[in-house]
């Protein structure tokens, strides 16, 4: 086992905490938050694996940024690994670079603002439906369901040049398979034991090889449109660029399985959890929705040169992702001995960043660290904390989340138009239990009530 100089075990933390806390609904961070016995860097065990807790921001830079070329993305579980597909989320060295080139200009803002228009009116239609079932004047809606189903339709758009229907089928099984990969990840892993012809491993690969069959008629079909499917007119979609680039098959597989899981729940999470937080602050609620009015008219529907002007919105979303990132940690481990602040880190050694842990350390974040204050991004990210590499919700560095223009954009899109056509507060029957699947969930889901606001805006025009 490498030894960490400089650092000494916390005896009280082990791996059977941490998941037992996550499985009754409390924040990670409690268990490997920053603290005057621990410090922010200190050692725990992970089923038999010894790990670096990480929560300074300058050692964070460190690892993410100044010094990145000696540190690798950690393996994730074979059935995780399964699910999130062997892309840009897993690959490394060339490979990762190579994809990571082909795929970048998908998600440039100038190539995603052509995407406003689609996206625009799938949010226009959701938000009809939700006017028509609000009757009696108002309206309840488990909204994380809802945006889930609108996040898979962008997607599908951005990924194939296709409709919603096409990649239902896709999404049904990811949805399967998460729930095994949820069981898997919080279970210690066993070398080989992926071999084993066990119930979950038998079902996991059934639902794989129905996934792999799925995506290779979607590319097929892709492969046959190559020169009259783009989205909208100059509009580049992940598996065009692909297909232009020679990726393989396996490869265009493996990609457009990451693209799904990582697009889908980081997105659908970041407007579920905001529109609780929104409903939440009514006060909140109202500065956002007079700012759209003023910026985008009585539409309420912003174009793209209006996304850019939504300054408290924009607020929102940034605490959102503060309180409650898309993904709570992140693991690094060292390809060589390095020297980390004043550590020395033999190689081999698993670093892990506990972003949730960062995002609510009152030492950096102030004395109101866990509360909703969008206030604090009024100077930009960059002065929003006492350090500027304290907010990380989609990373740092060259393996900052590819798709965090995509998640933005379709998040205030989205925000900005329900707040024009909508008031809303929380249901009665709204439990606050954050828990970790995975990814950060609403346990209990998130059902909020709606209420119609007057609105002439019937068309998109963006």
């Amino acid at each position: 086992m490498p030894k960490v100089r400089n650092l000494e075990f916390d005896p009280n933390i082990a791996i059977s905490e941490f998941f037992q806390l996550t499985r009754q609904s409390q924040l990670v961070y409690t268990v490997l938050a920053p603290s005057e016995t621990n410090g922010s860097t200190f050692l725990v065990w992970f089923g038999p694996t010894v790990r670096v807790i990480i929560s300074d921001p300058d050692l964070i830079r460190e690892i993410l940024i100044s010094k990145s070329e000696f540190y690798e993305k950690n393996e994730s579980p074979p059935l995780v690994k399964q699910l999130e597909g062997d892309g840009l989320l897993s690959l490394k060295g060339e490979k990762w670079a190579h994809h990571r080139r082909i795929i970048s200009p998908t998600f440039r803002m100038e190539n995603l603002k052509l995407l406003i228009p689609n996206m625009a009116t799938s949010v226009v239609e959701m938000l009809a439906k939700w006017k028509t079932m609000a009757e009696k004047g108002e309206v309840e809606i488990e909204v994380s369901e809802c945006f889930q189903t609108l996040t898979e339709d962008v997607i599908t758009r951005t990924a194939f040049g296709s409709s919603y229907e096409d990649g239902k089928a896709v999404f049904r099984l990811q949805a399967q398979q998460m729930e095994l990969a949820a069981d898997a990840f919080q279970k210690v892993f066993i070398p080989g034991s992926r071999f084993f012809p066990t119930r979950r491993n038998l079902n996991s690969w059934r639902l794989d090889k129905k996934m792999k069959r799925s995506l290779v008629k979607l590319i097929d079909r892709r492969k046959e449109n190559a020169c009259g499917n783009e989205i909208t007119k100059g509009a580049k979609d992940l598996l065009g660029l692909m297909i232009g680039a020679s990726v393989t098959v396996d490869d265009m597989v493996e990609e457009c399985k990451t693209f799904f899981f990582a697009g889908k729940h980081t997105t659908s999470n970041l407007l579920t959890w905001s529109t609780i937080l929104l409903a939440m602050h009514p006060k909140w609620q109202v500065e956002a929705r007079e700012e759209v009015a003023m910026v985008c008219g009585a539409r309420g529907i912003p174009t793209k040169d209006d996304i850019v002007k939504l300054k408290t919105l924009t607020m929102i979303v940034n605490e959102s992702l503060r309180l409650y990132p898309p993904t709570i940690a992140t693991i690094r481990r060292a390809k060589a001995d390095v020297e980390l602040g004043n550590l020395k880190i033999p190689c081999g050694t698993e670093l892990l960043i506990p972003i949730l842990a960062v995002h609510h350390d009152q030492a950096t974040w102030g004395s109101d660290a866990n509360e909703f204050n969008p206030g604090r991004f009024s100077n930009g990210v960059s002065r929003a904390a006492r350090h500027p590499f304290a907010f990380i919700p989609f990373g740092l560095g060259a393996r900052t989340c590819v798709g965090q223009n995509l998640a933005l954009l379709q998040t205030k899109l989205t925000l900005a138009i329900m707040l024009s056509r909508f008031s809303f507060k929380l249901a009665l029957t709204y439990r606050h239990a954050p828990t970790v699947l995975m990814l950060l969930y609403p346990q209990y889901g998130a059902p909020i009530i709606f209420q119609p606001i007057a609105t002439t805006a019937t068309t998109v025009d963006c």
